[in-house]
């Protein structure tokens, strides 16, 4: 089992407190209360303060089997809301609602998040381009690589970009996934793969 369970030493009045946060979390998560304090836990097992990146992209490599230097940082940024540098308890199962349990609406906007480099709500030729060249694996071909690339972004706008002003917004992109779900990441992967989750979910839960 990859992510093994850690004792944690916490005191009562931490007990308590982990107690009422999770009472105050778990209403906007998918989680029940109870799960909502074993995430809590888990966190707690992580760091005695706040969660660092390096940490989180521990946990993404090593149980959720994530490899893309680019994309682990893009997830966790799209956790970290108020953009400190942090995790906090409240950042951390807001992320992992969506990550472990998210509806499909809450996925589309996760990915999306993840792919507008630039937070300007929309997805750009530049931005898909390069997107597109981080996930392509670099094939010692003569042609030249790039060239295919922008041929992929090109198929790319014409099968999203709904609306047709050449550029893909949001509601662009939330149309085509839920007209063709294997799209969703299409620009990258920022989701682990179900069995993953069930056992991160099992290890965590059990």
């Amino acid at each position: 089992n990859k992510s093994t369970k850690m004792a944690v030493q916490v005191n009562a009045i931490e007990r308590k407190e982990i107690a009422k946060l999770s009472n105050a979390l778990y209403r906007s998560s998918h989680f029940t209360r109870q799960e909502t304090e074993k995430l809590l836990y888990r966190y707690r097992s992580m760091t005695n303060e706040k969660l660092d990146r390096t940490t989180f992209r521990d946990l993404l490599h090593e149980v959720f089997g994530m490899t893309d230097d680019f994309f682990m940082d893009r997830v966790y940024r799209a956790f970290d809301k108020d953009s400190d540098g942090y995790l906090s308890r409240e950042e951390w199962i807001h992320g992992m609602s969506i990550l472990l349990k998210g509806t499909l609406d809450e996925k589309i906007e996760f990915c999306f998040s993840i792919y507008d480099l630039k937070s300007t709500g929309v997805l750009t030729r530049e931005e898909m381009f390069h997107l597109l060249k981080t996930t392509i694996i670099k094939q010692p071909t003569e042609e030249d690589p790039e060239e295919g690339i922008k041929d992929l972004v090109e198929i790319m706008v014409k099968k999203m970009d709904v609306d047709g002003d050449s550029k893909i917004n949001l509601e662009d992109f939330r149309k085509t996934v839920k007209a063709e779900t294997l799209l969703l990441e299409s620009f990258g992967r920022c989701l682990p793969e179900s069995k993953l989750i069930e056992e991160y979910l099992k290890d965590v839960f059990s």
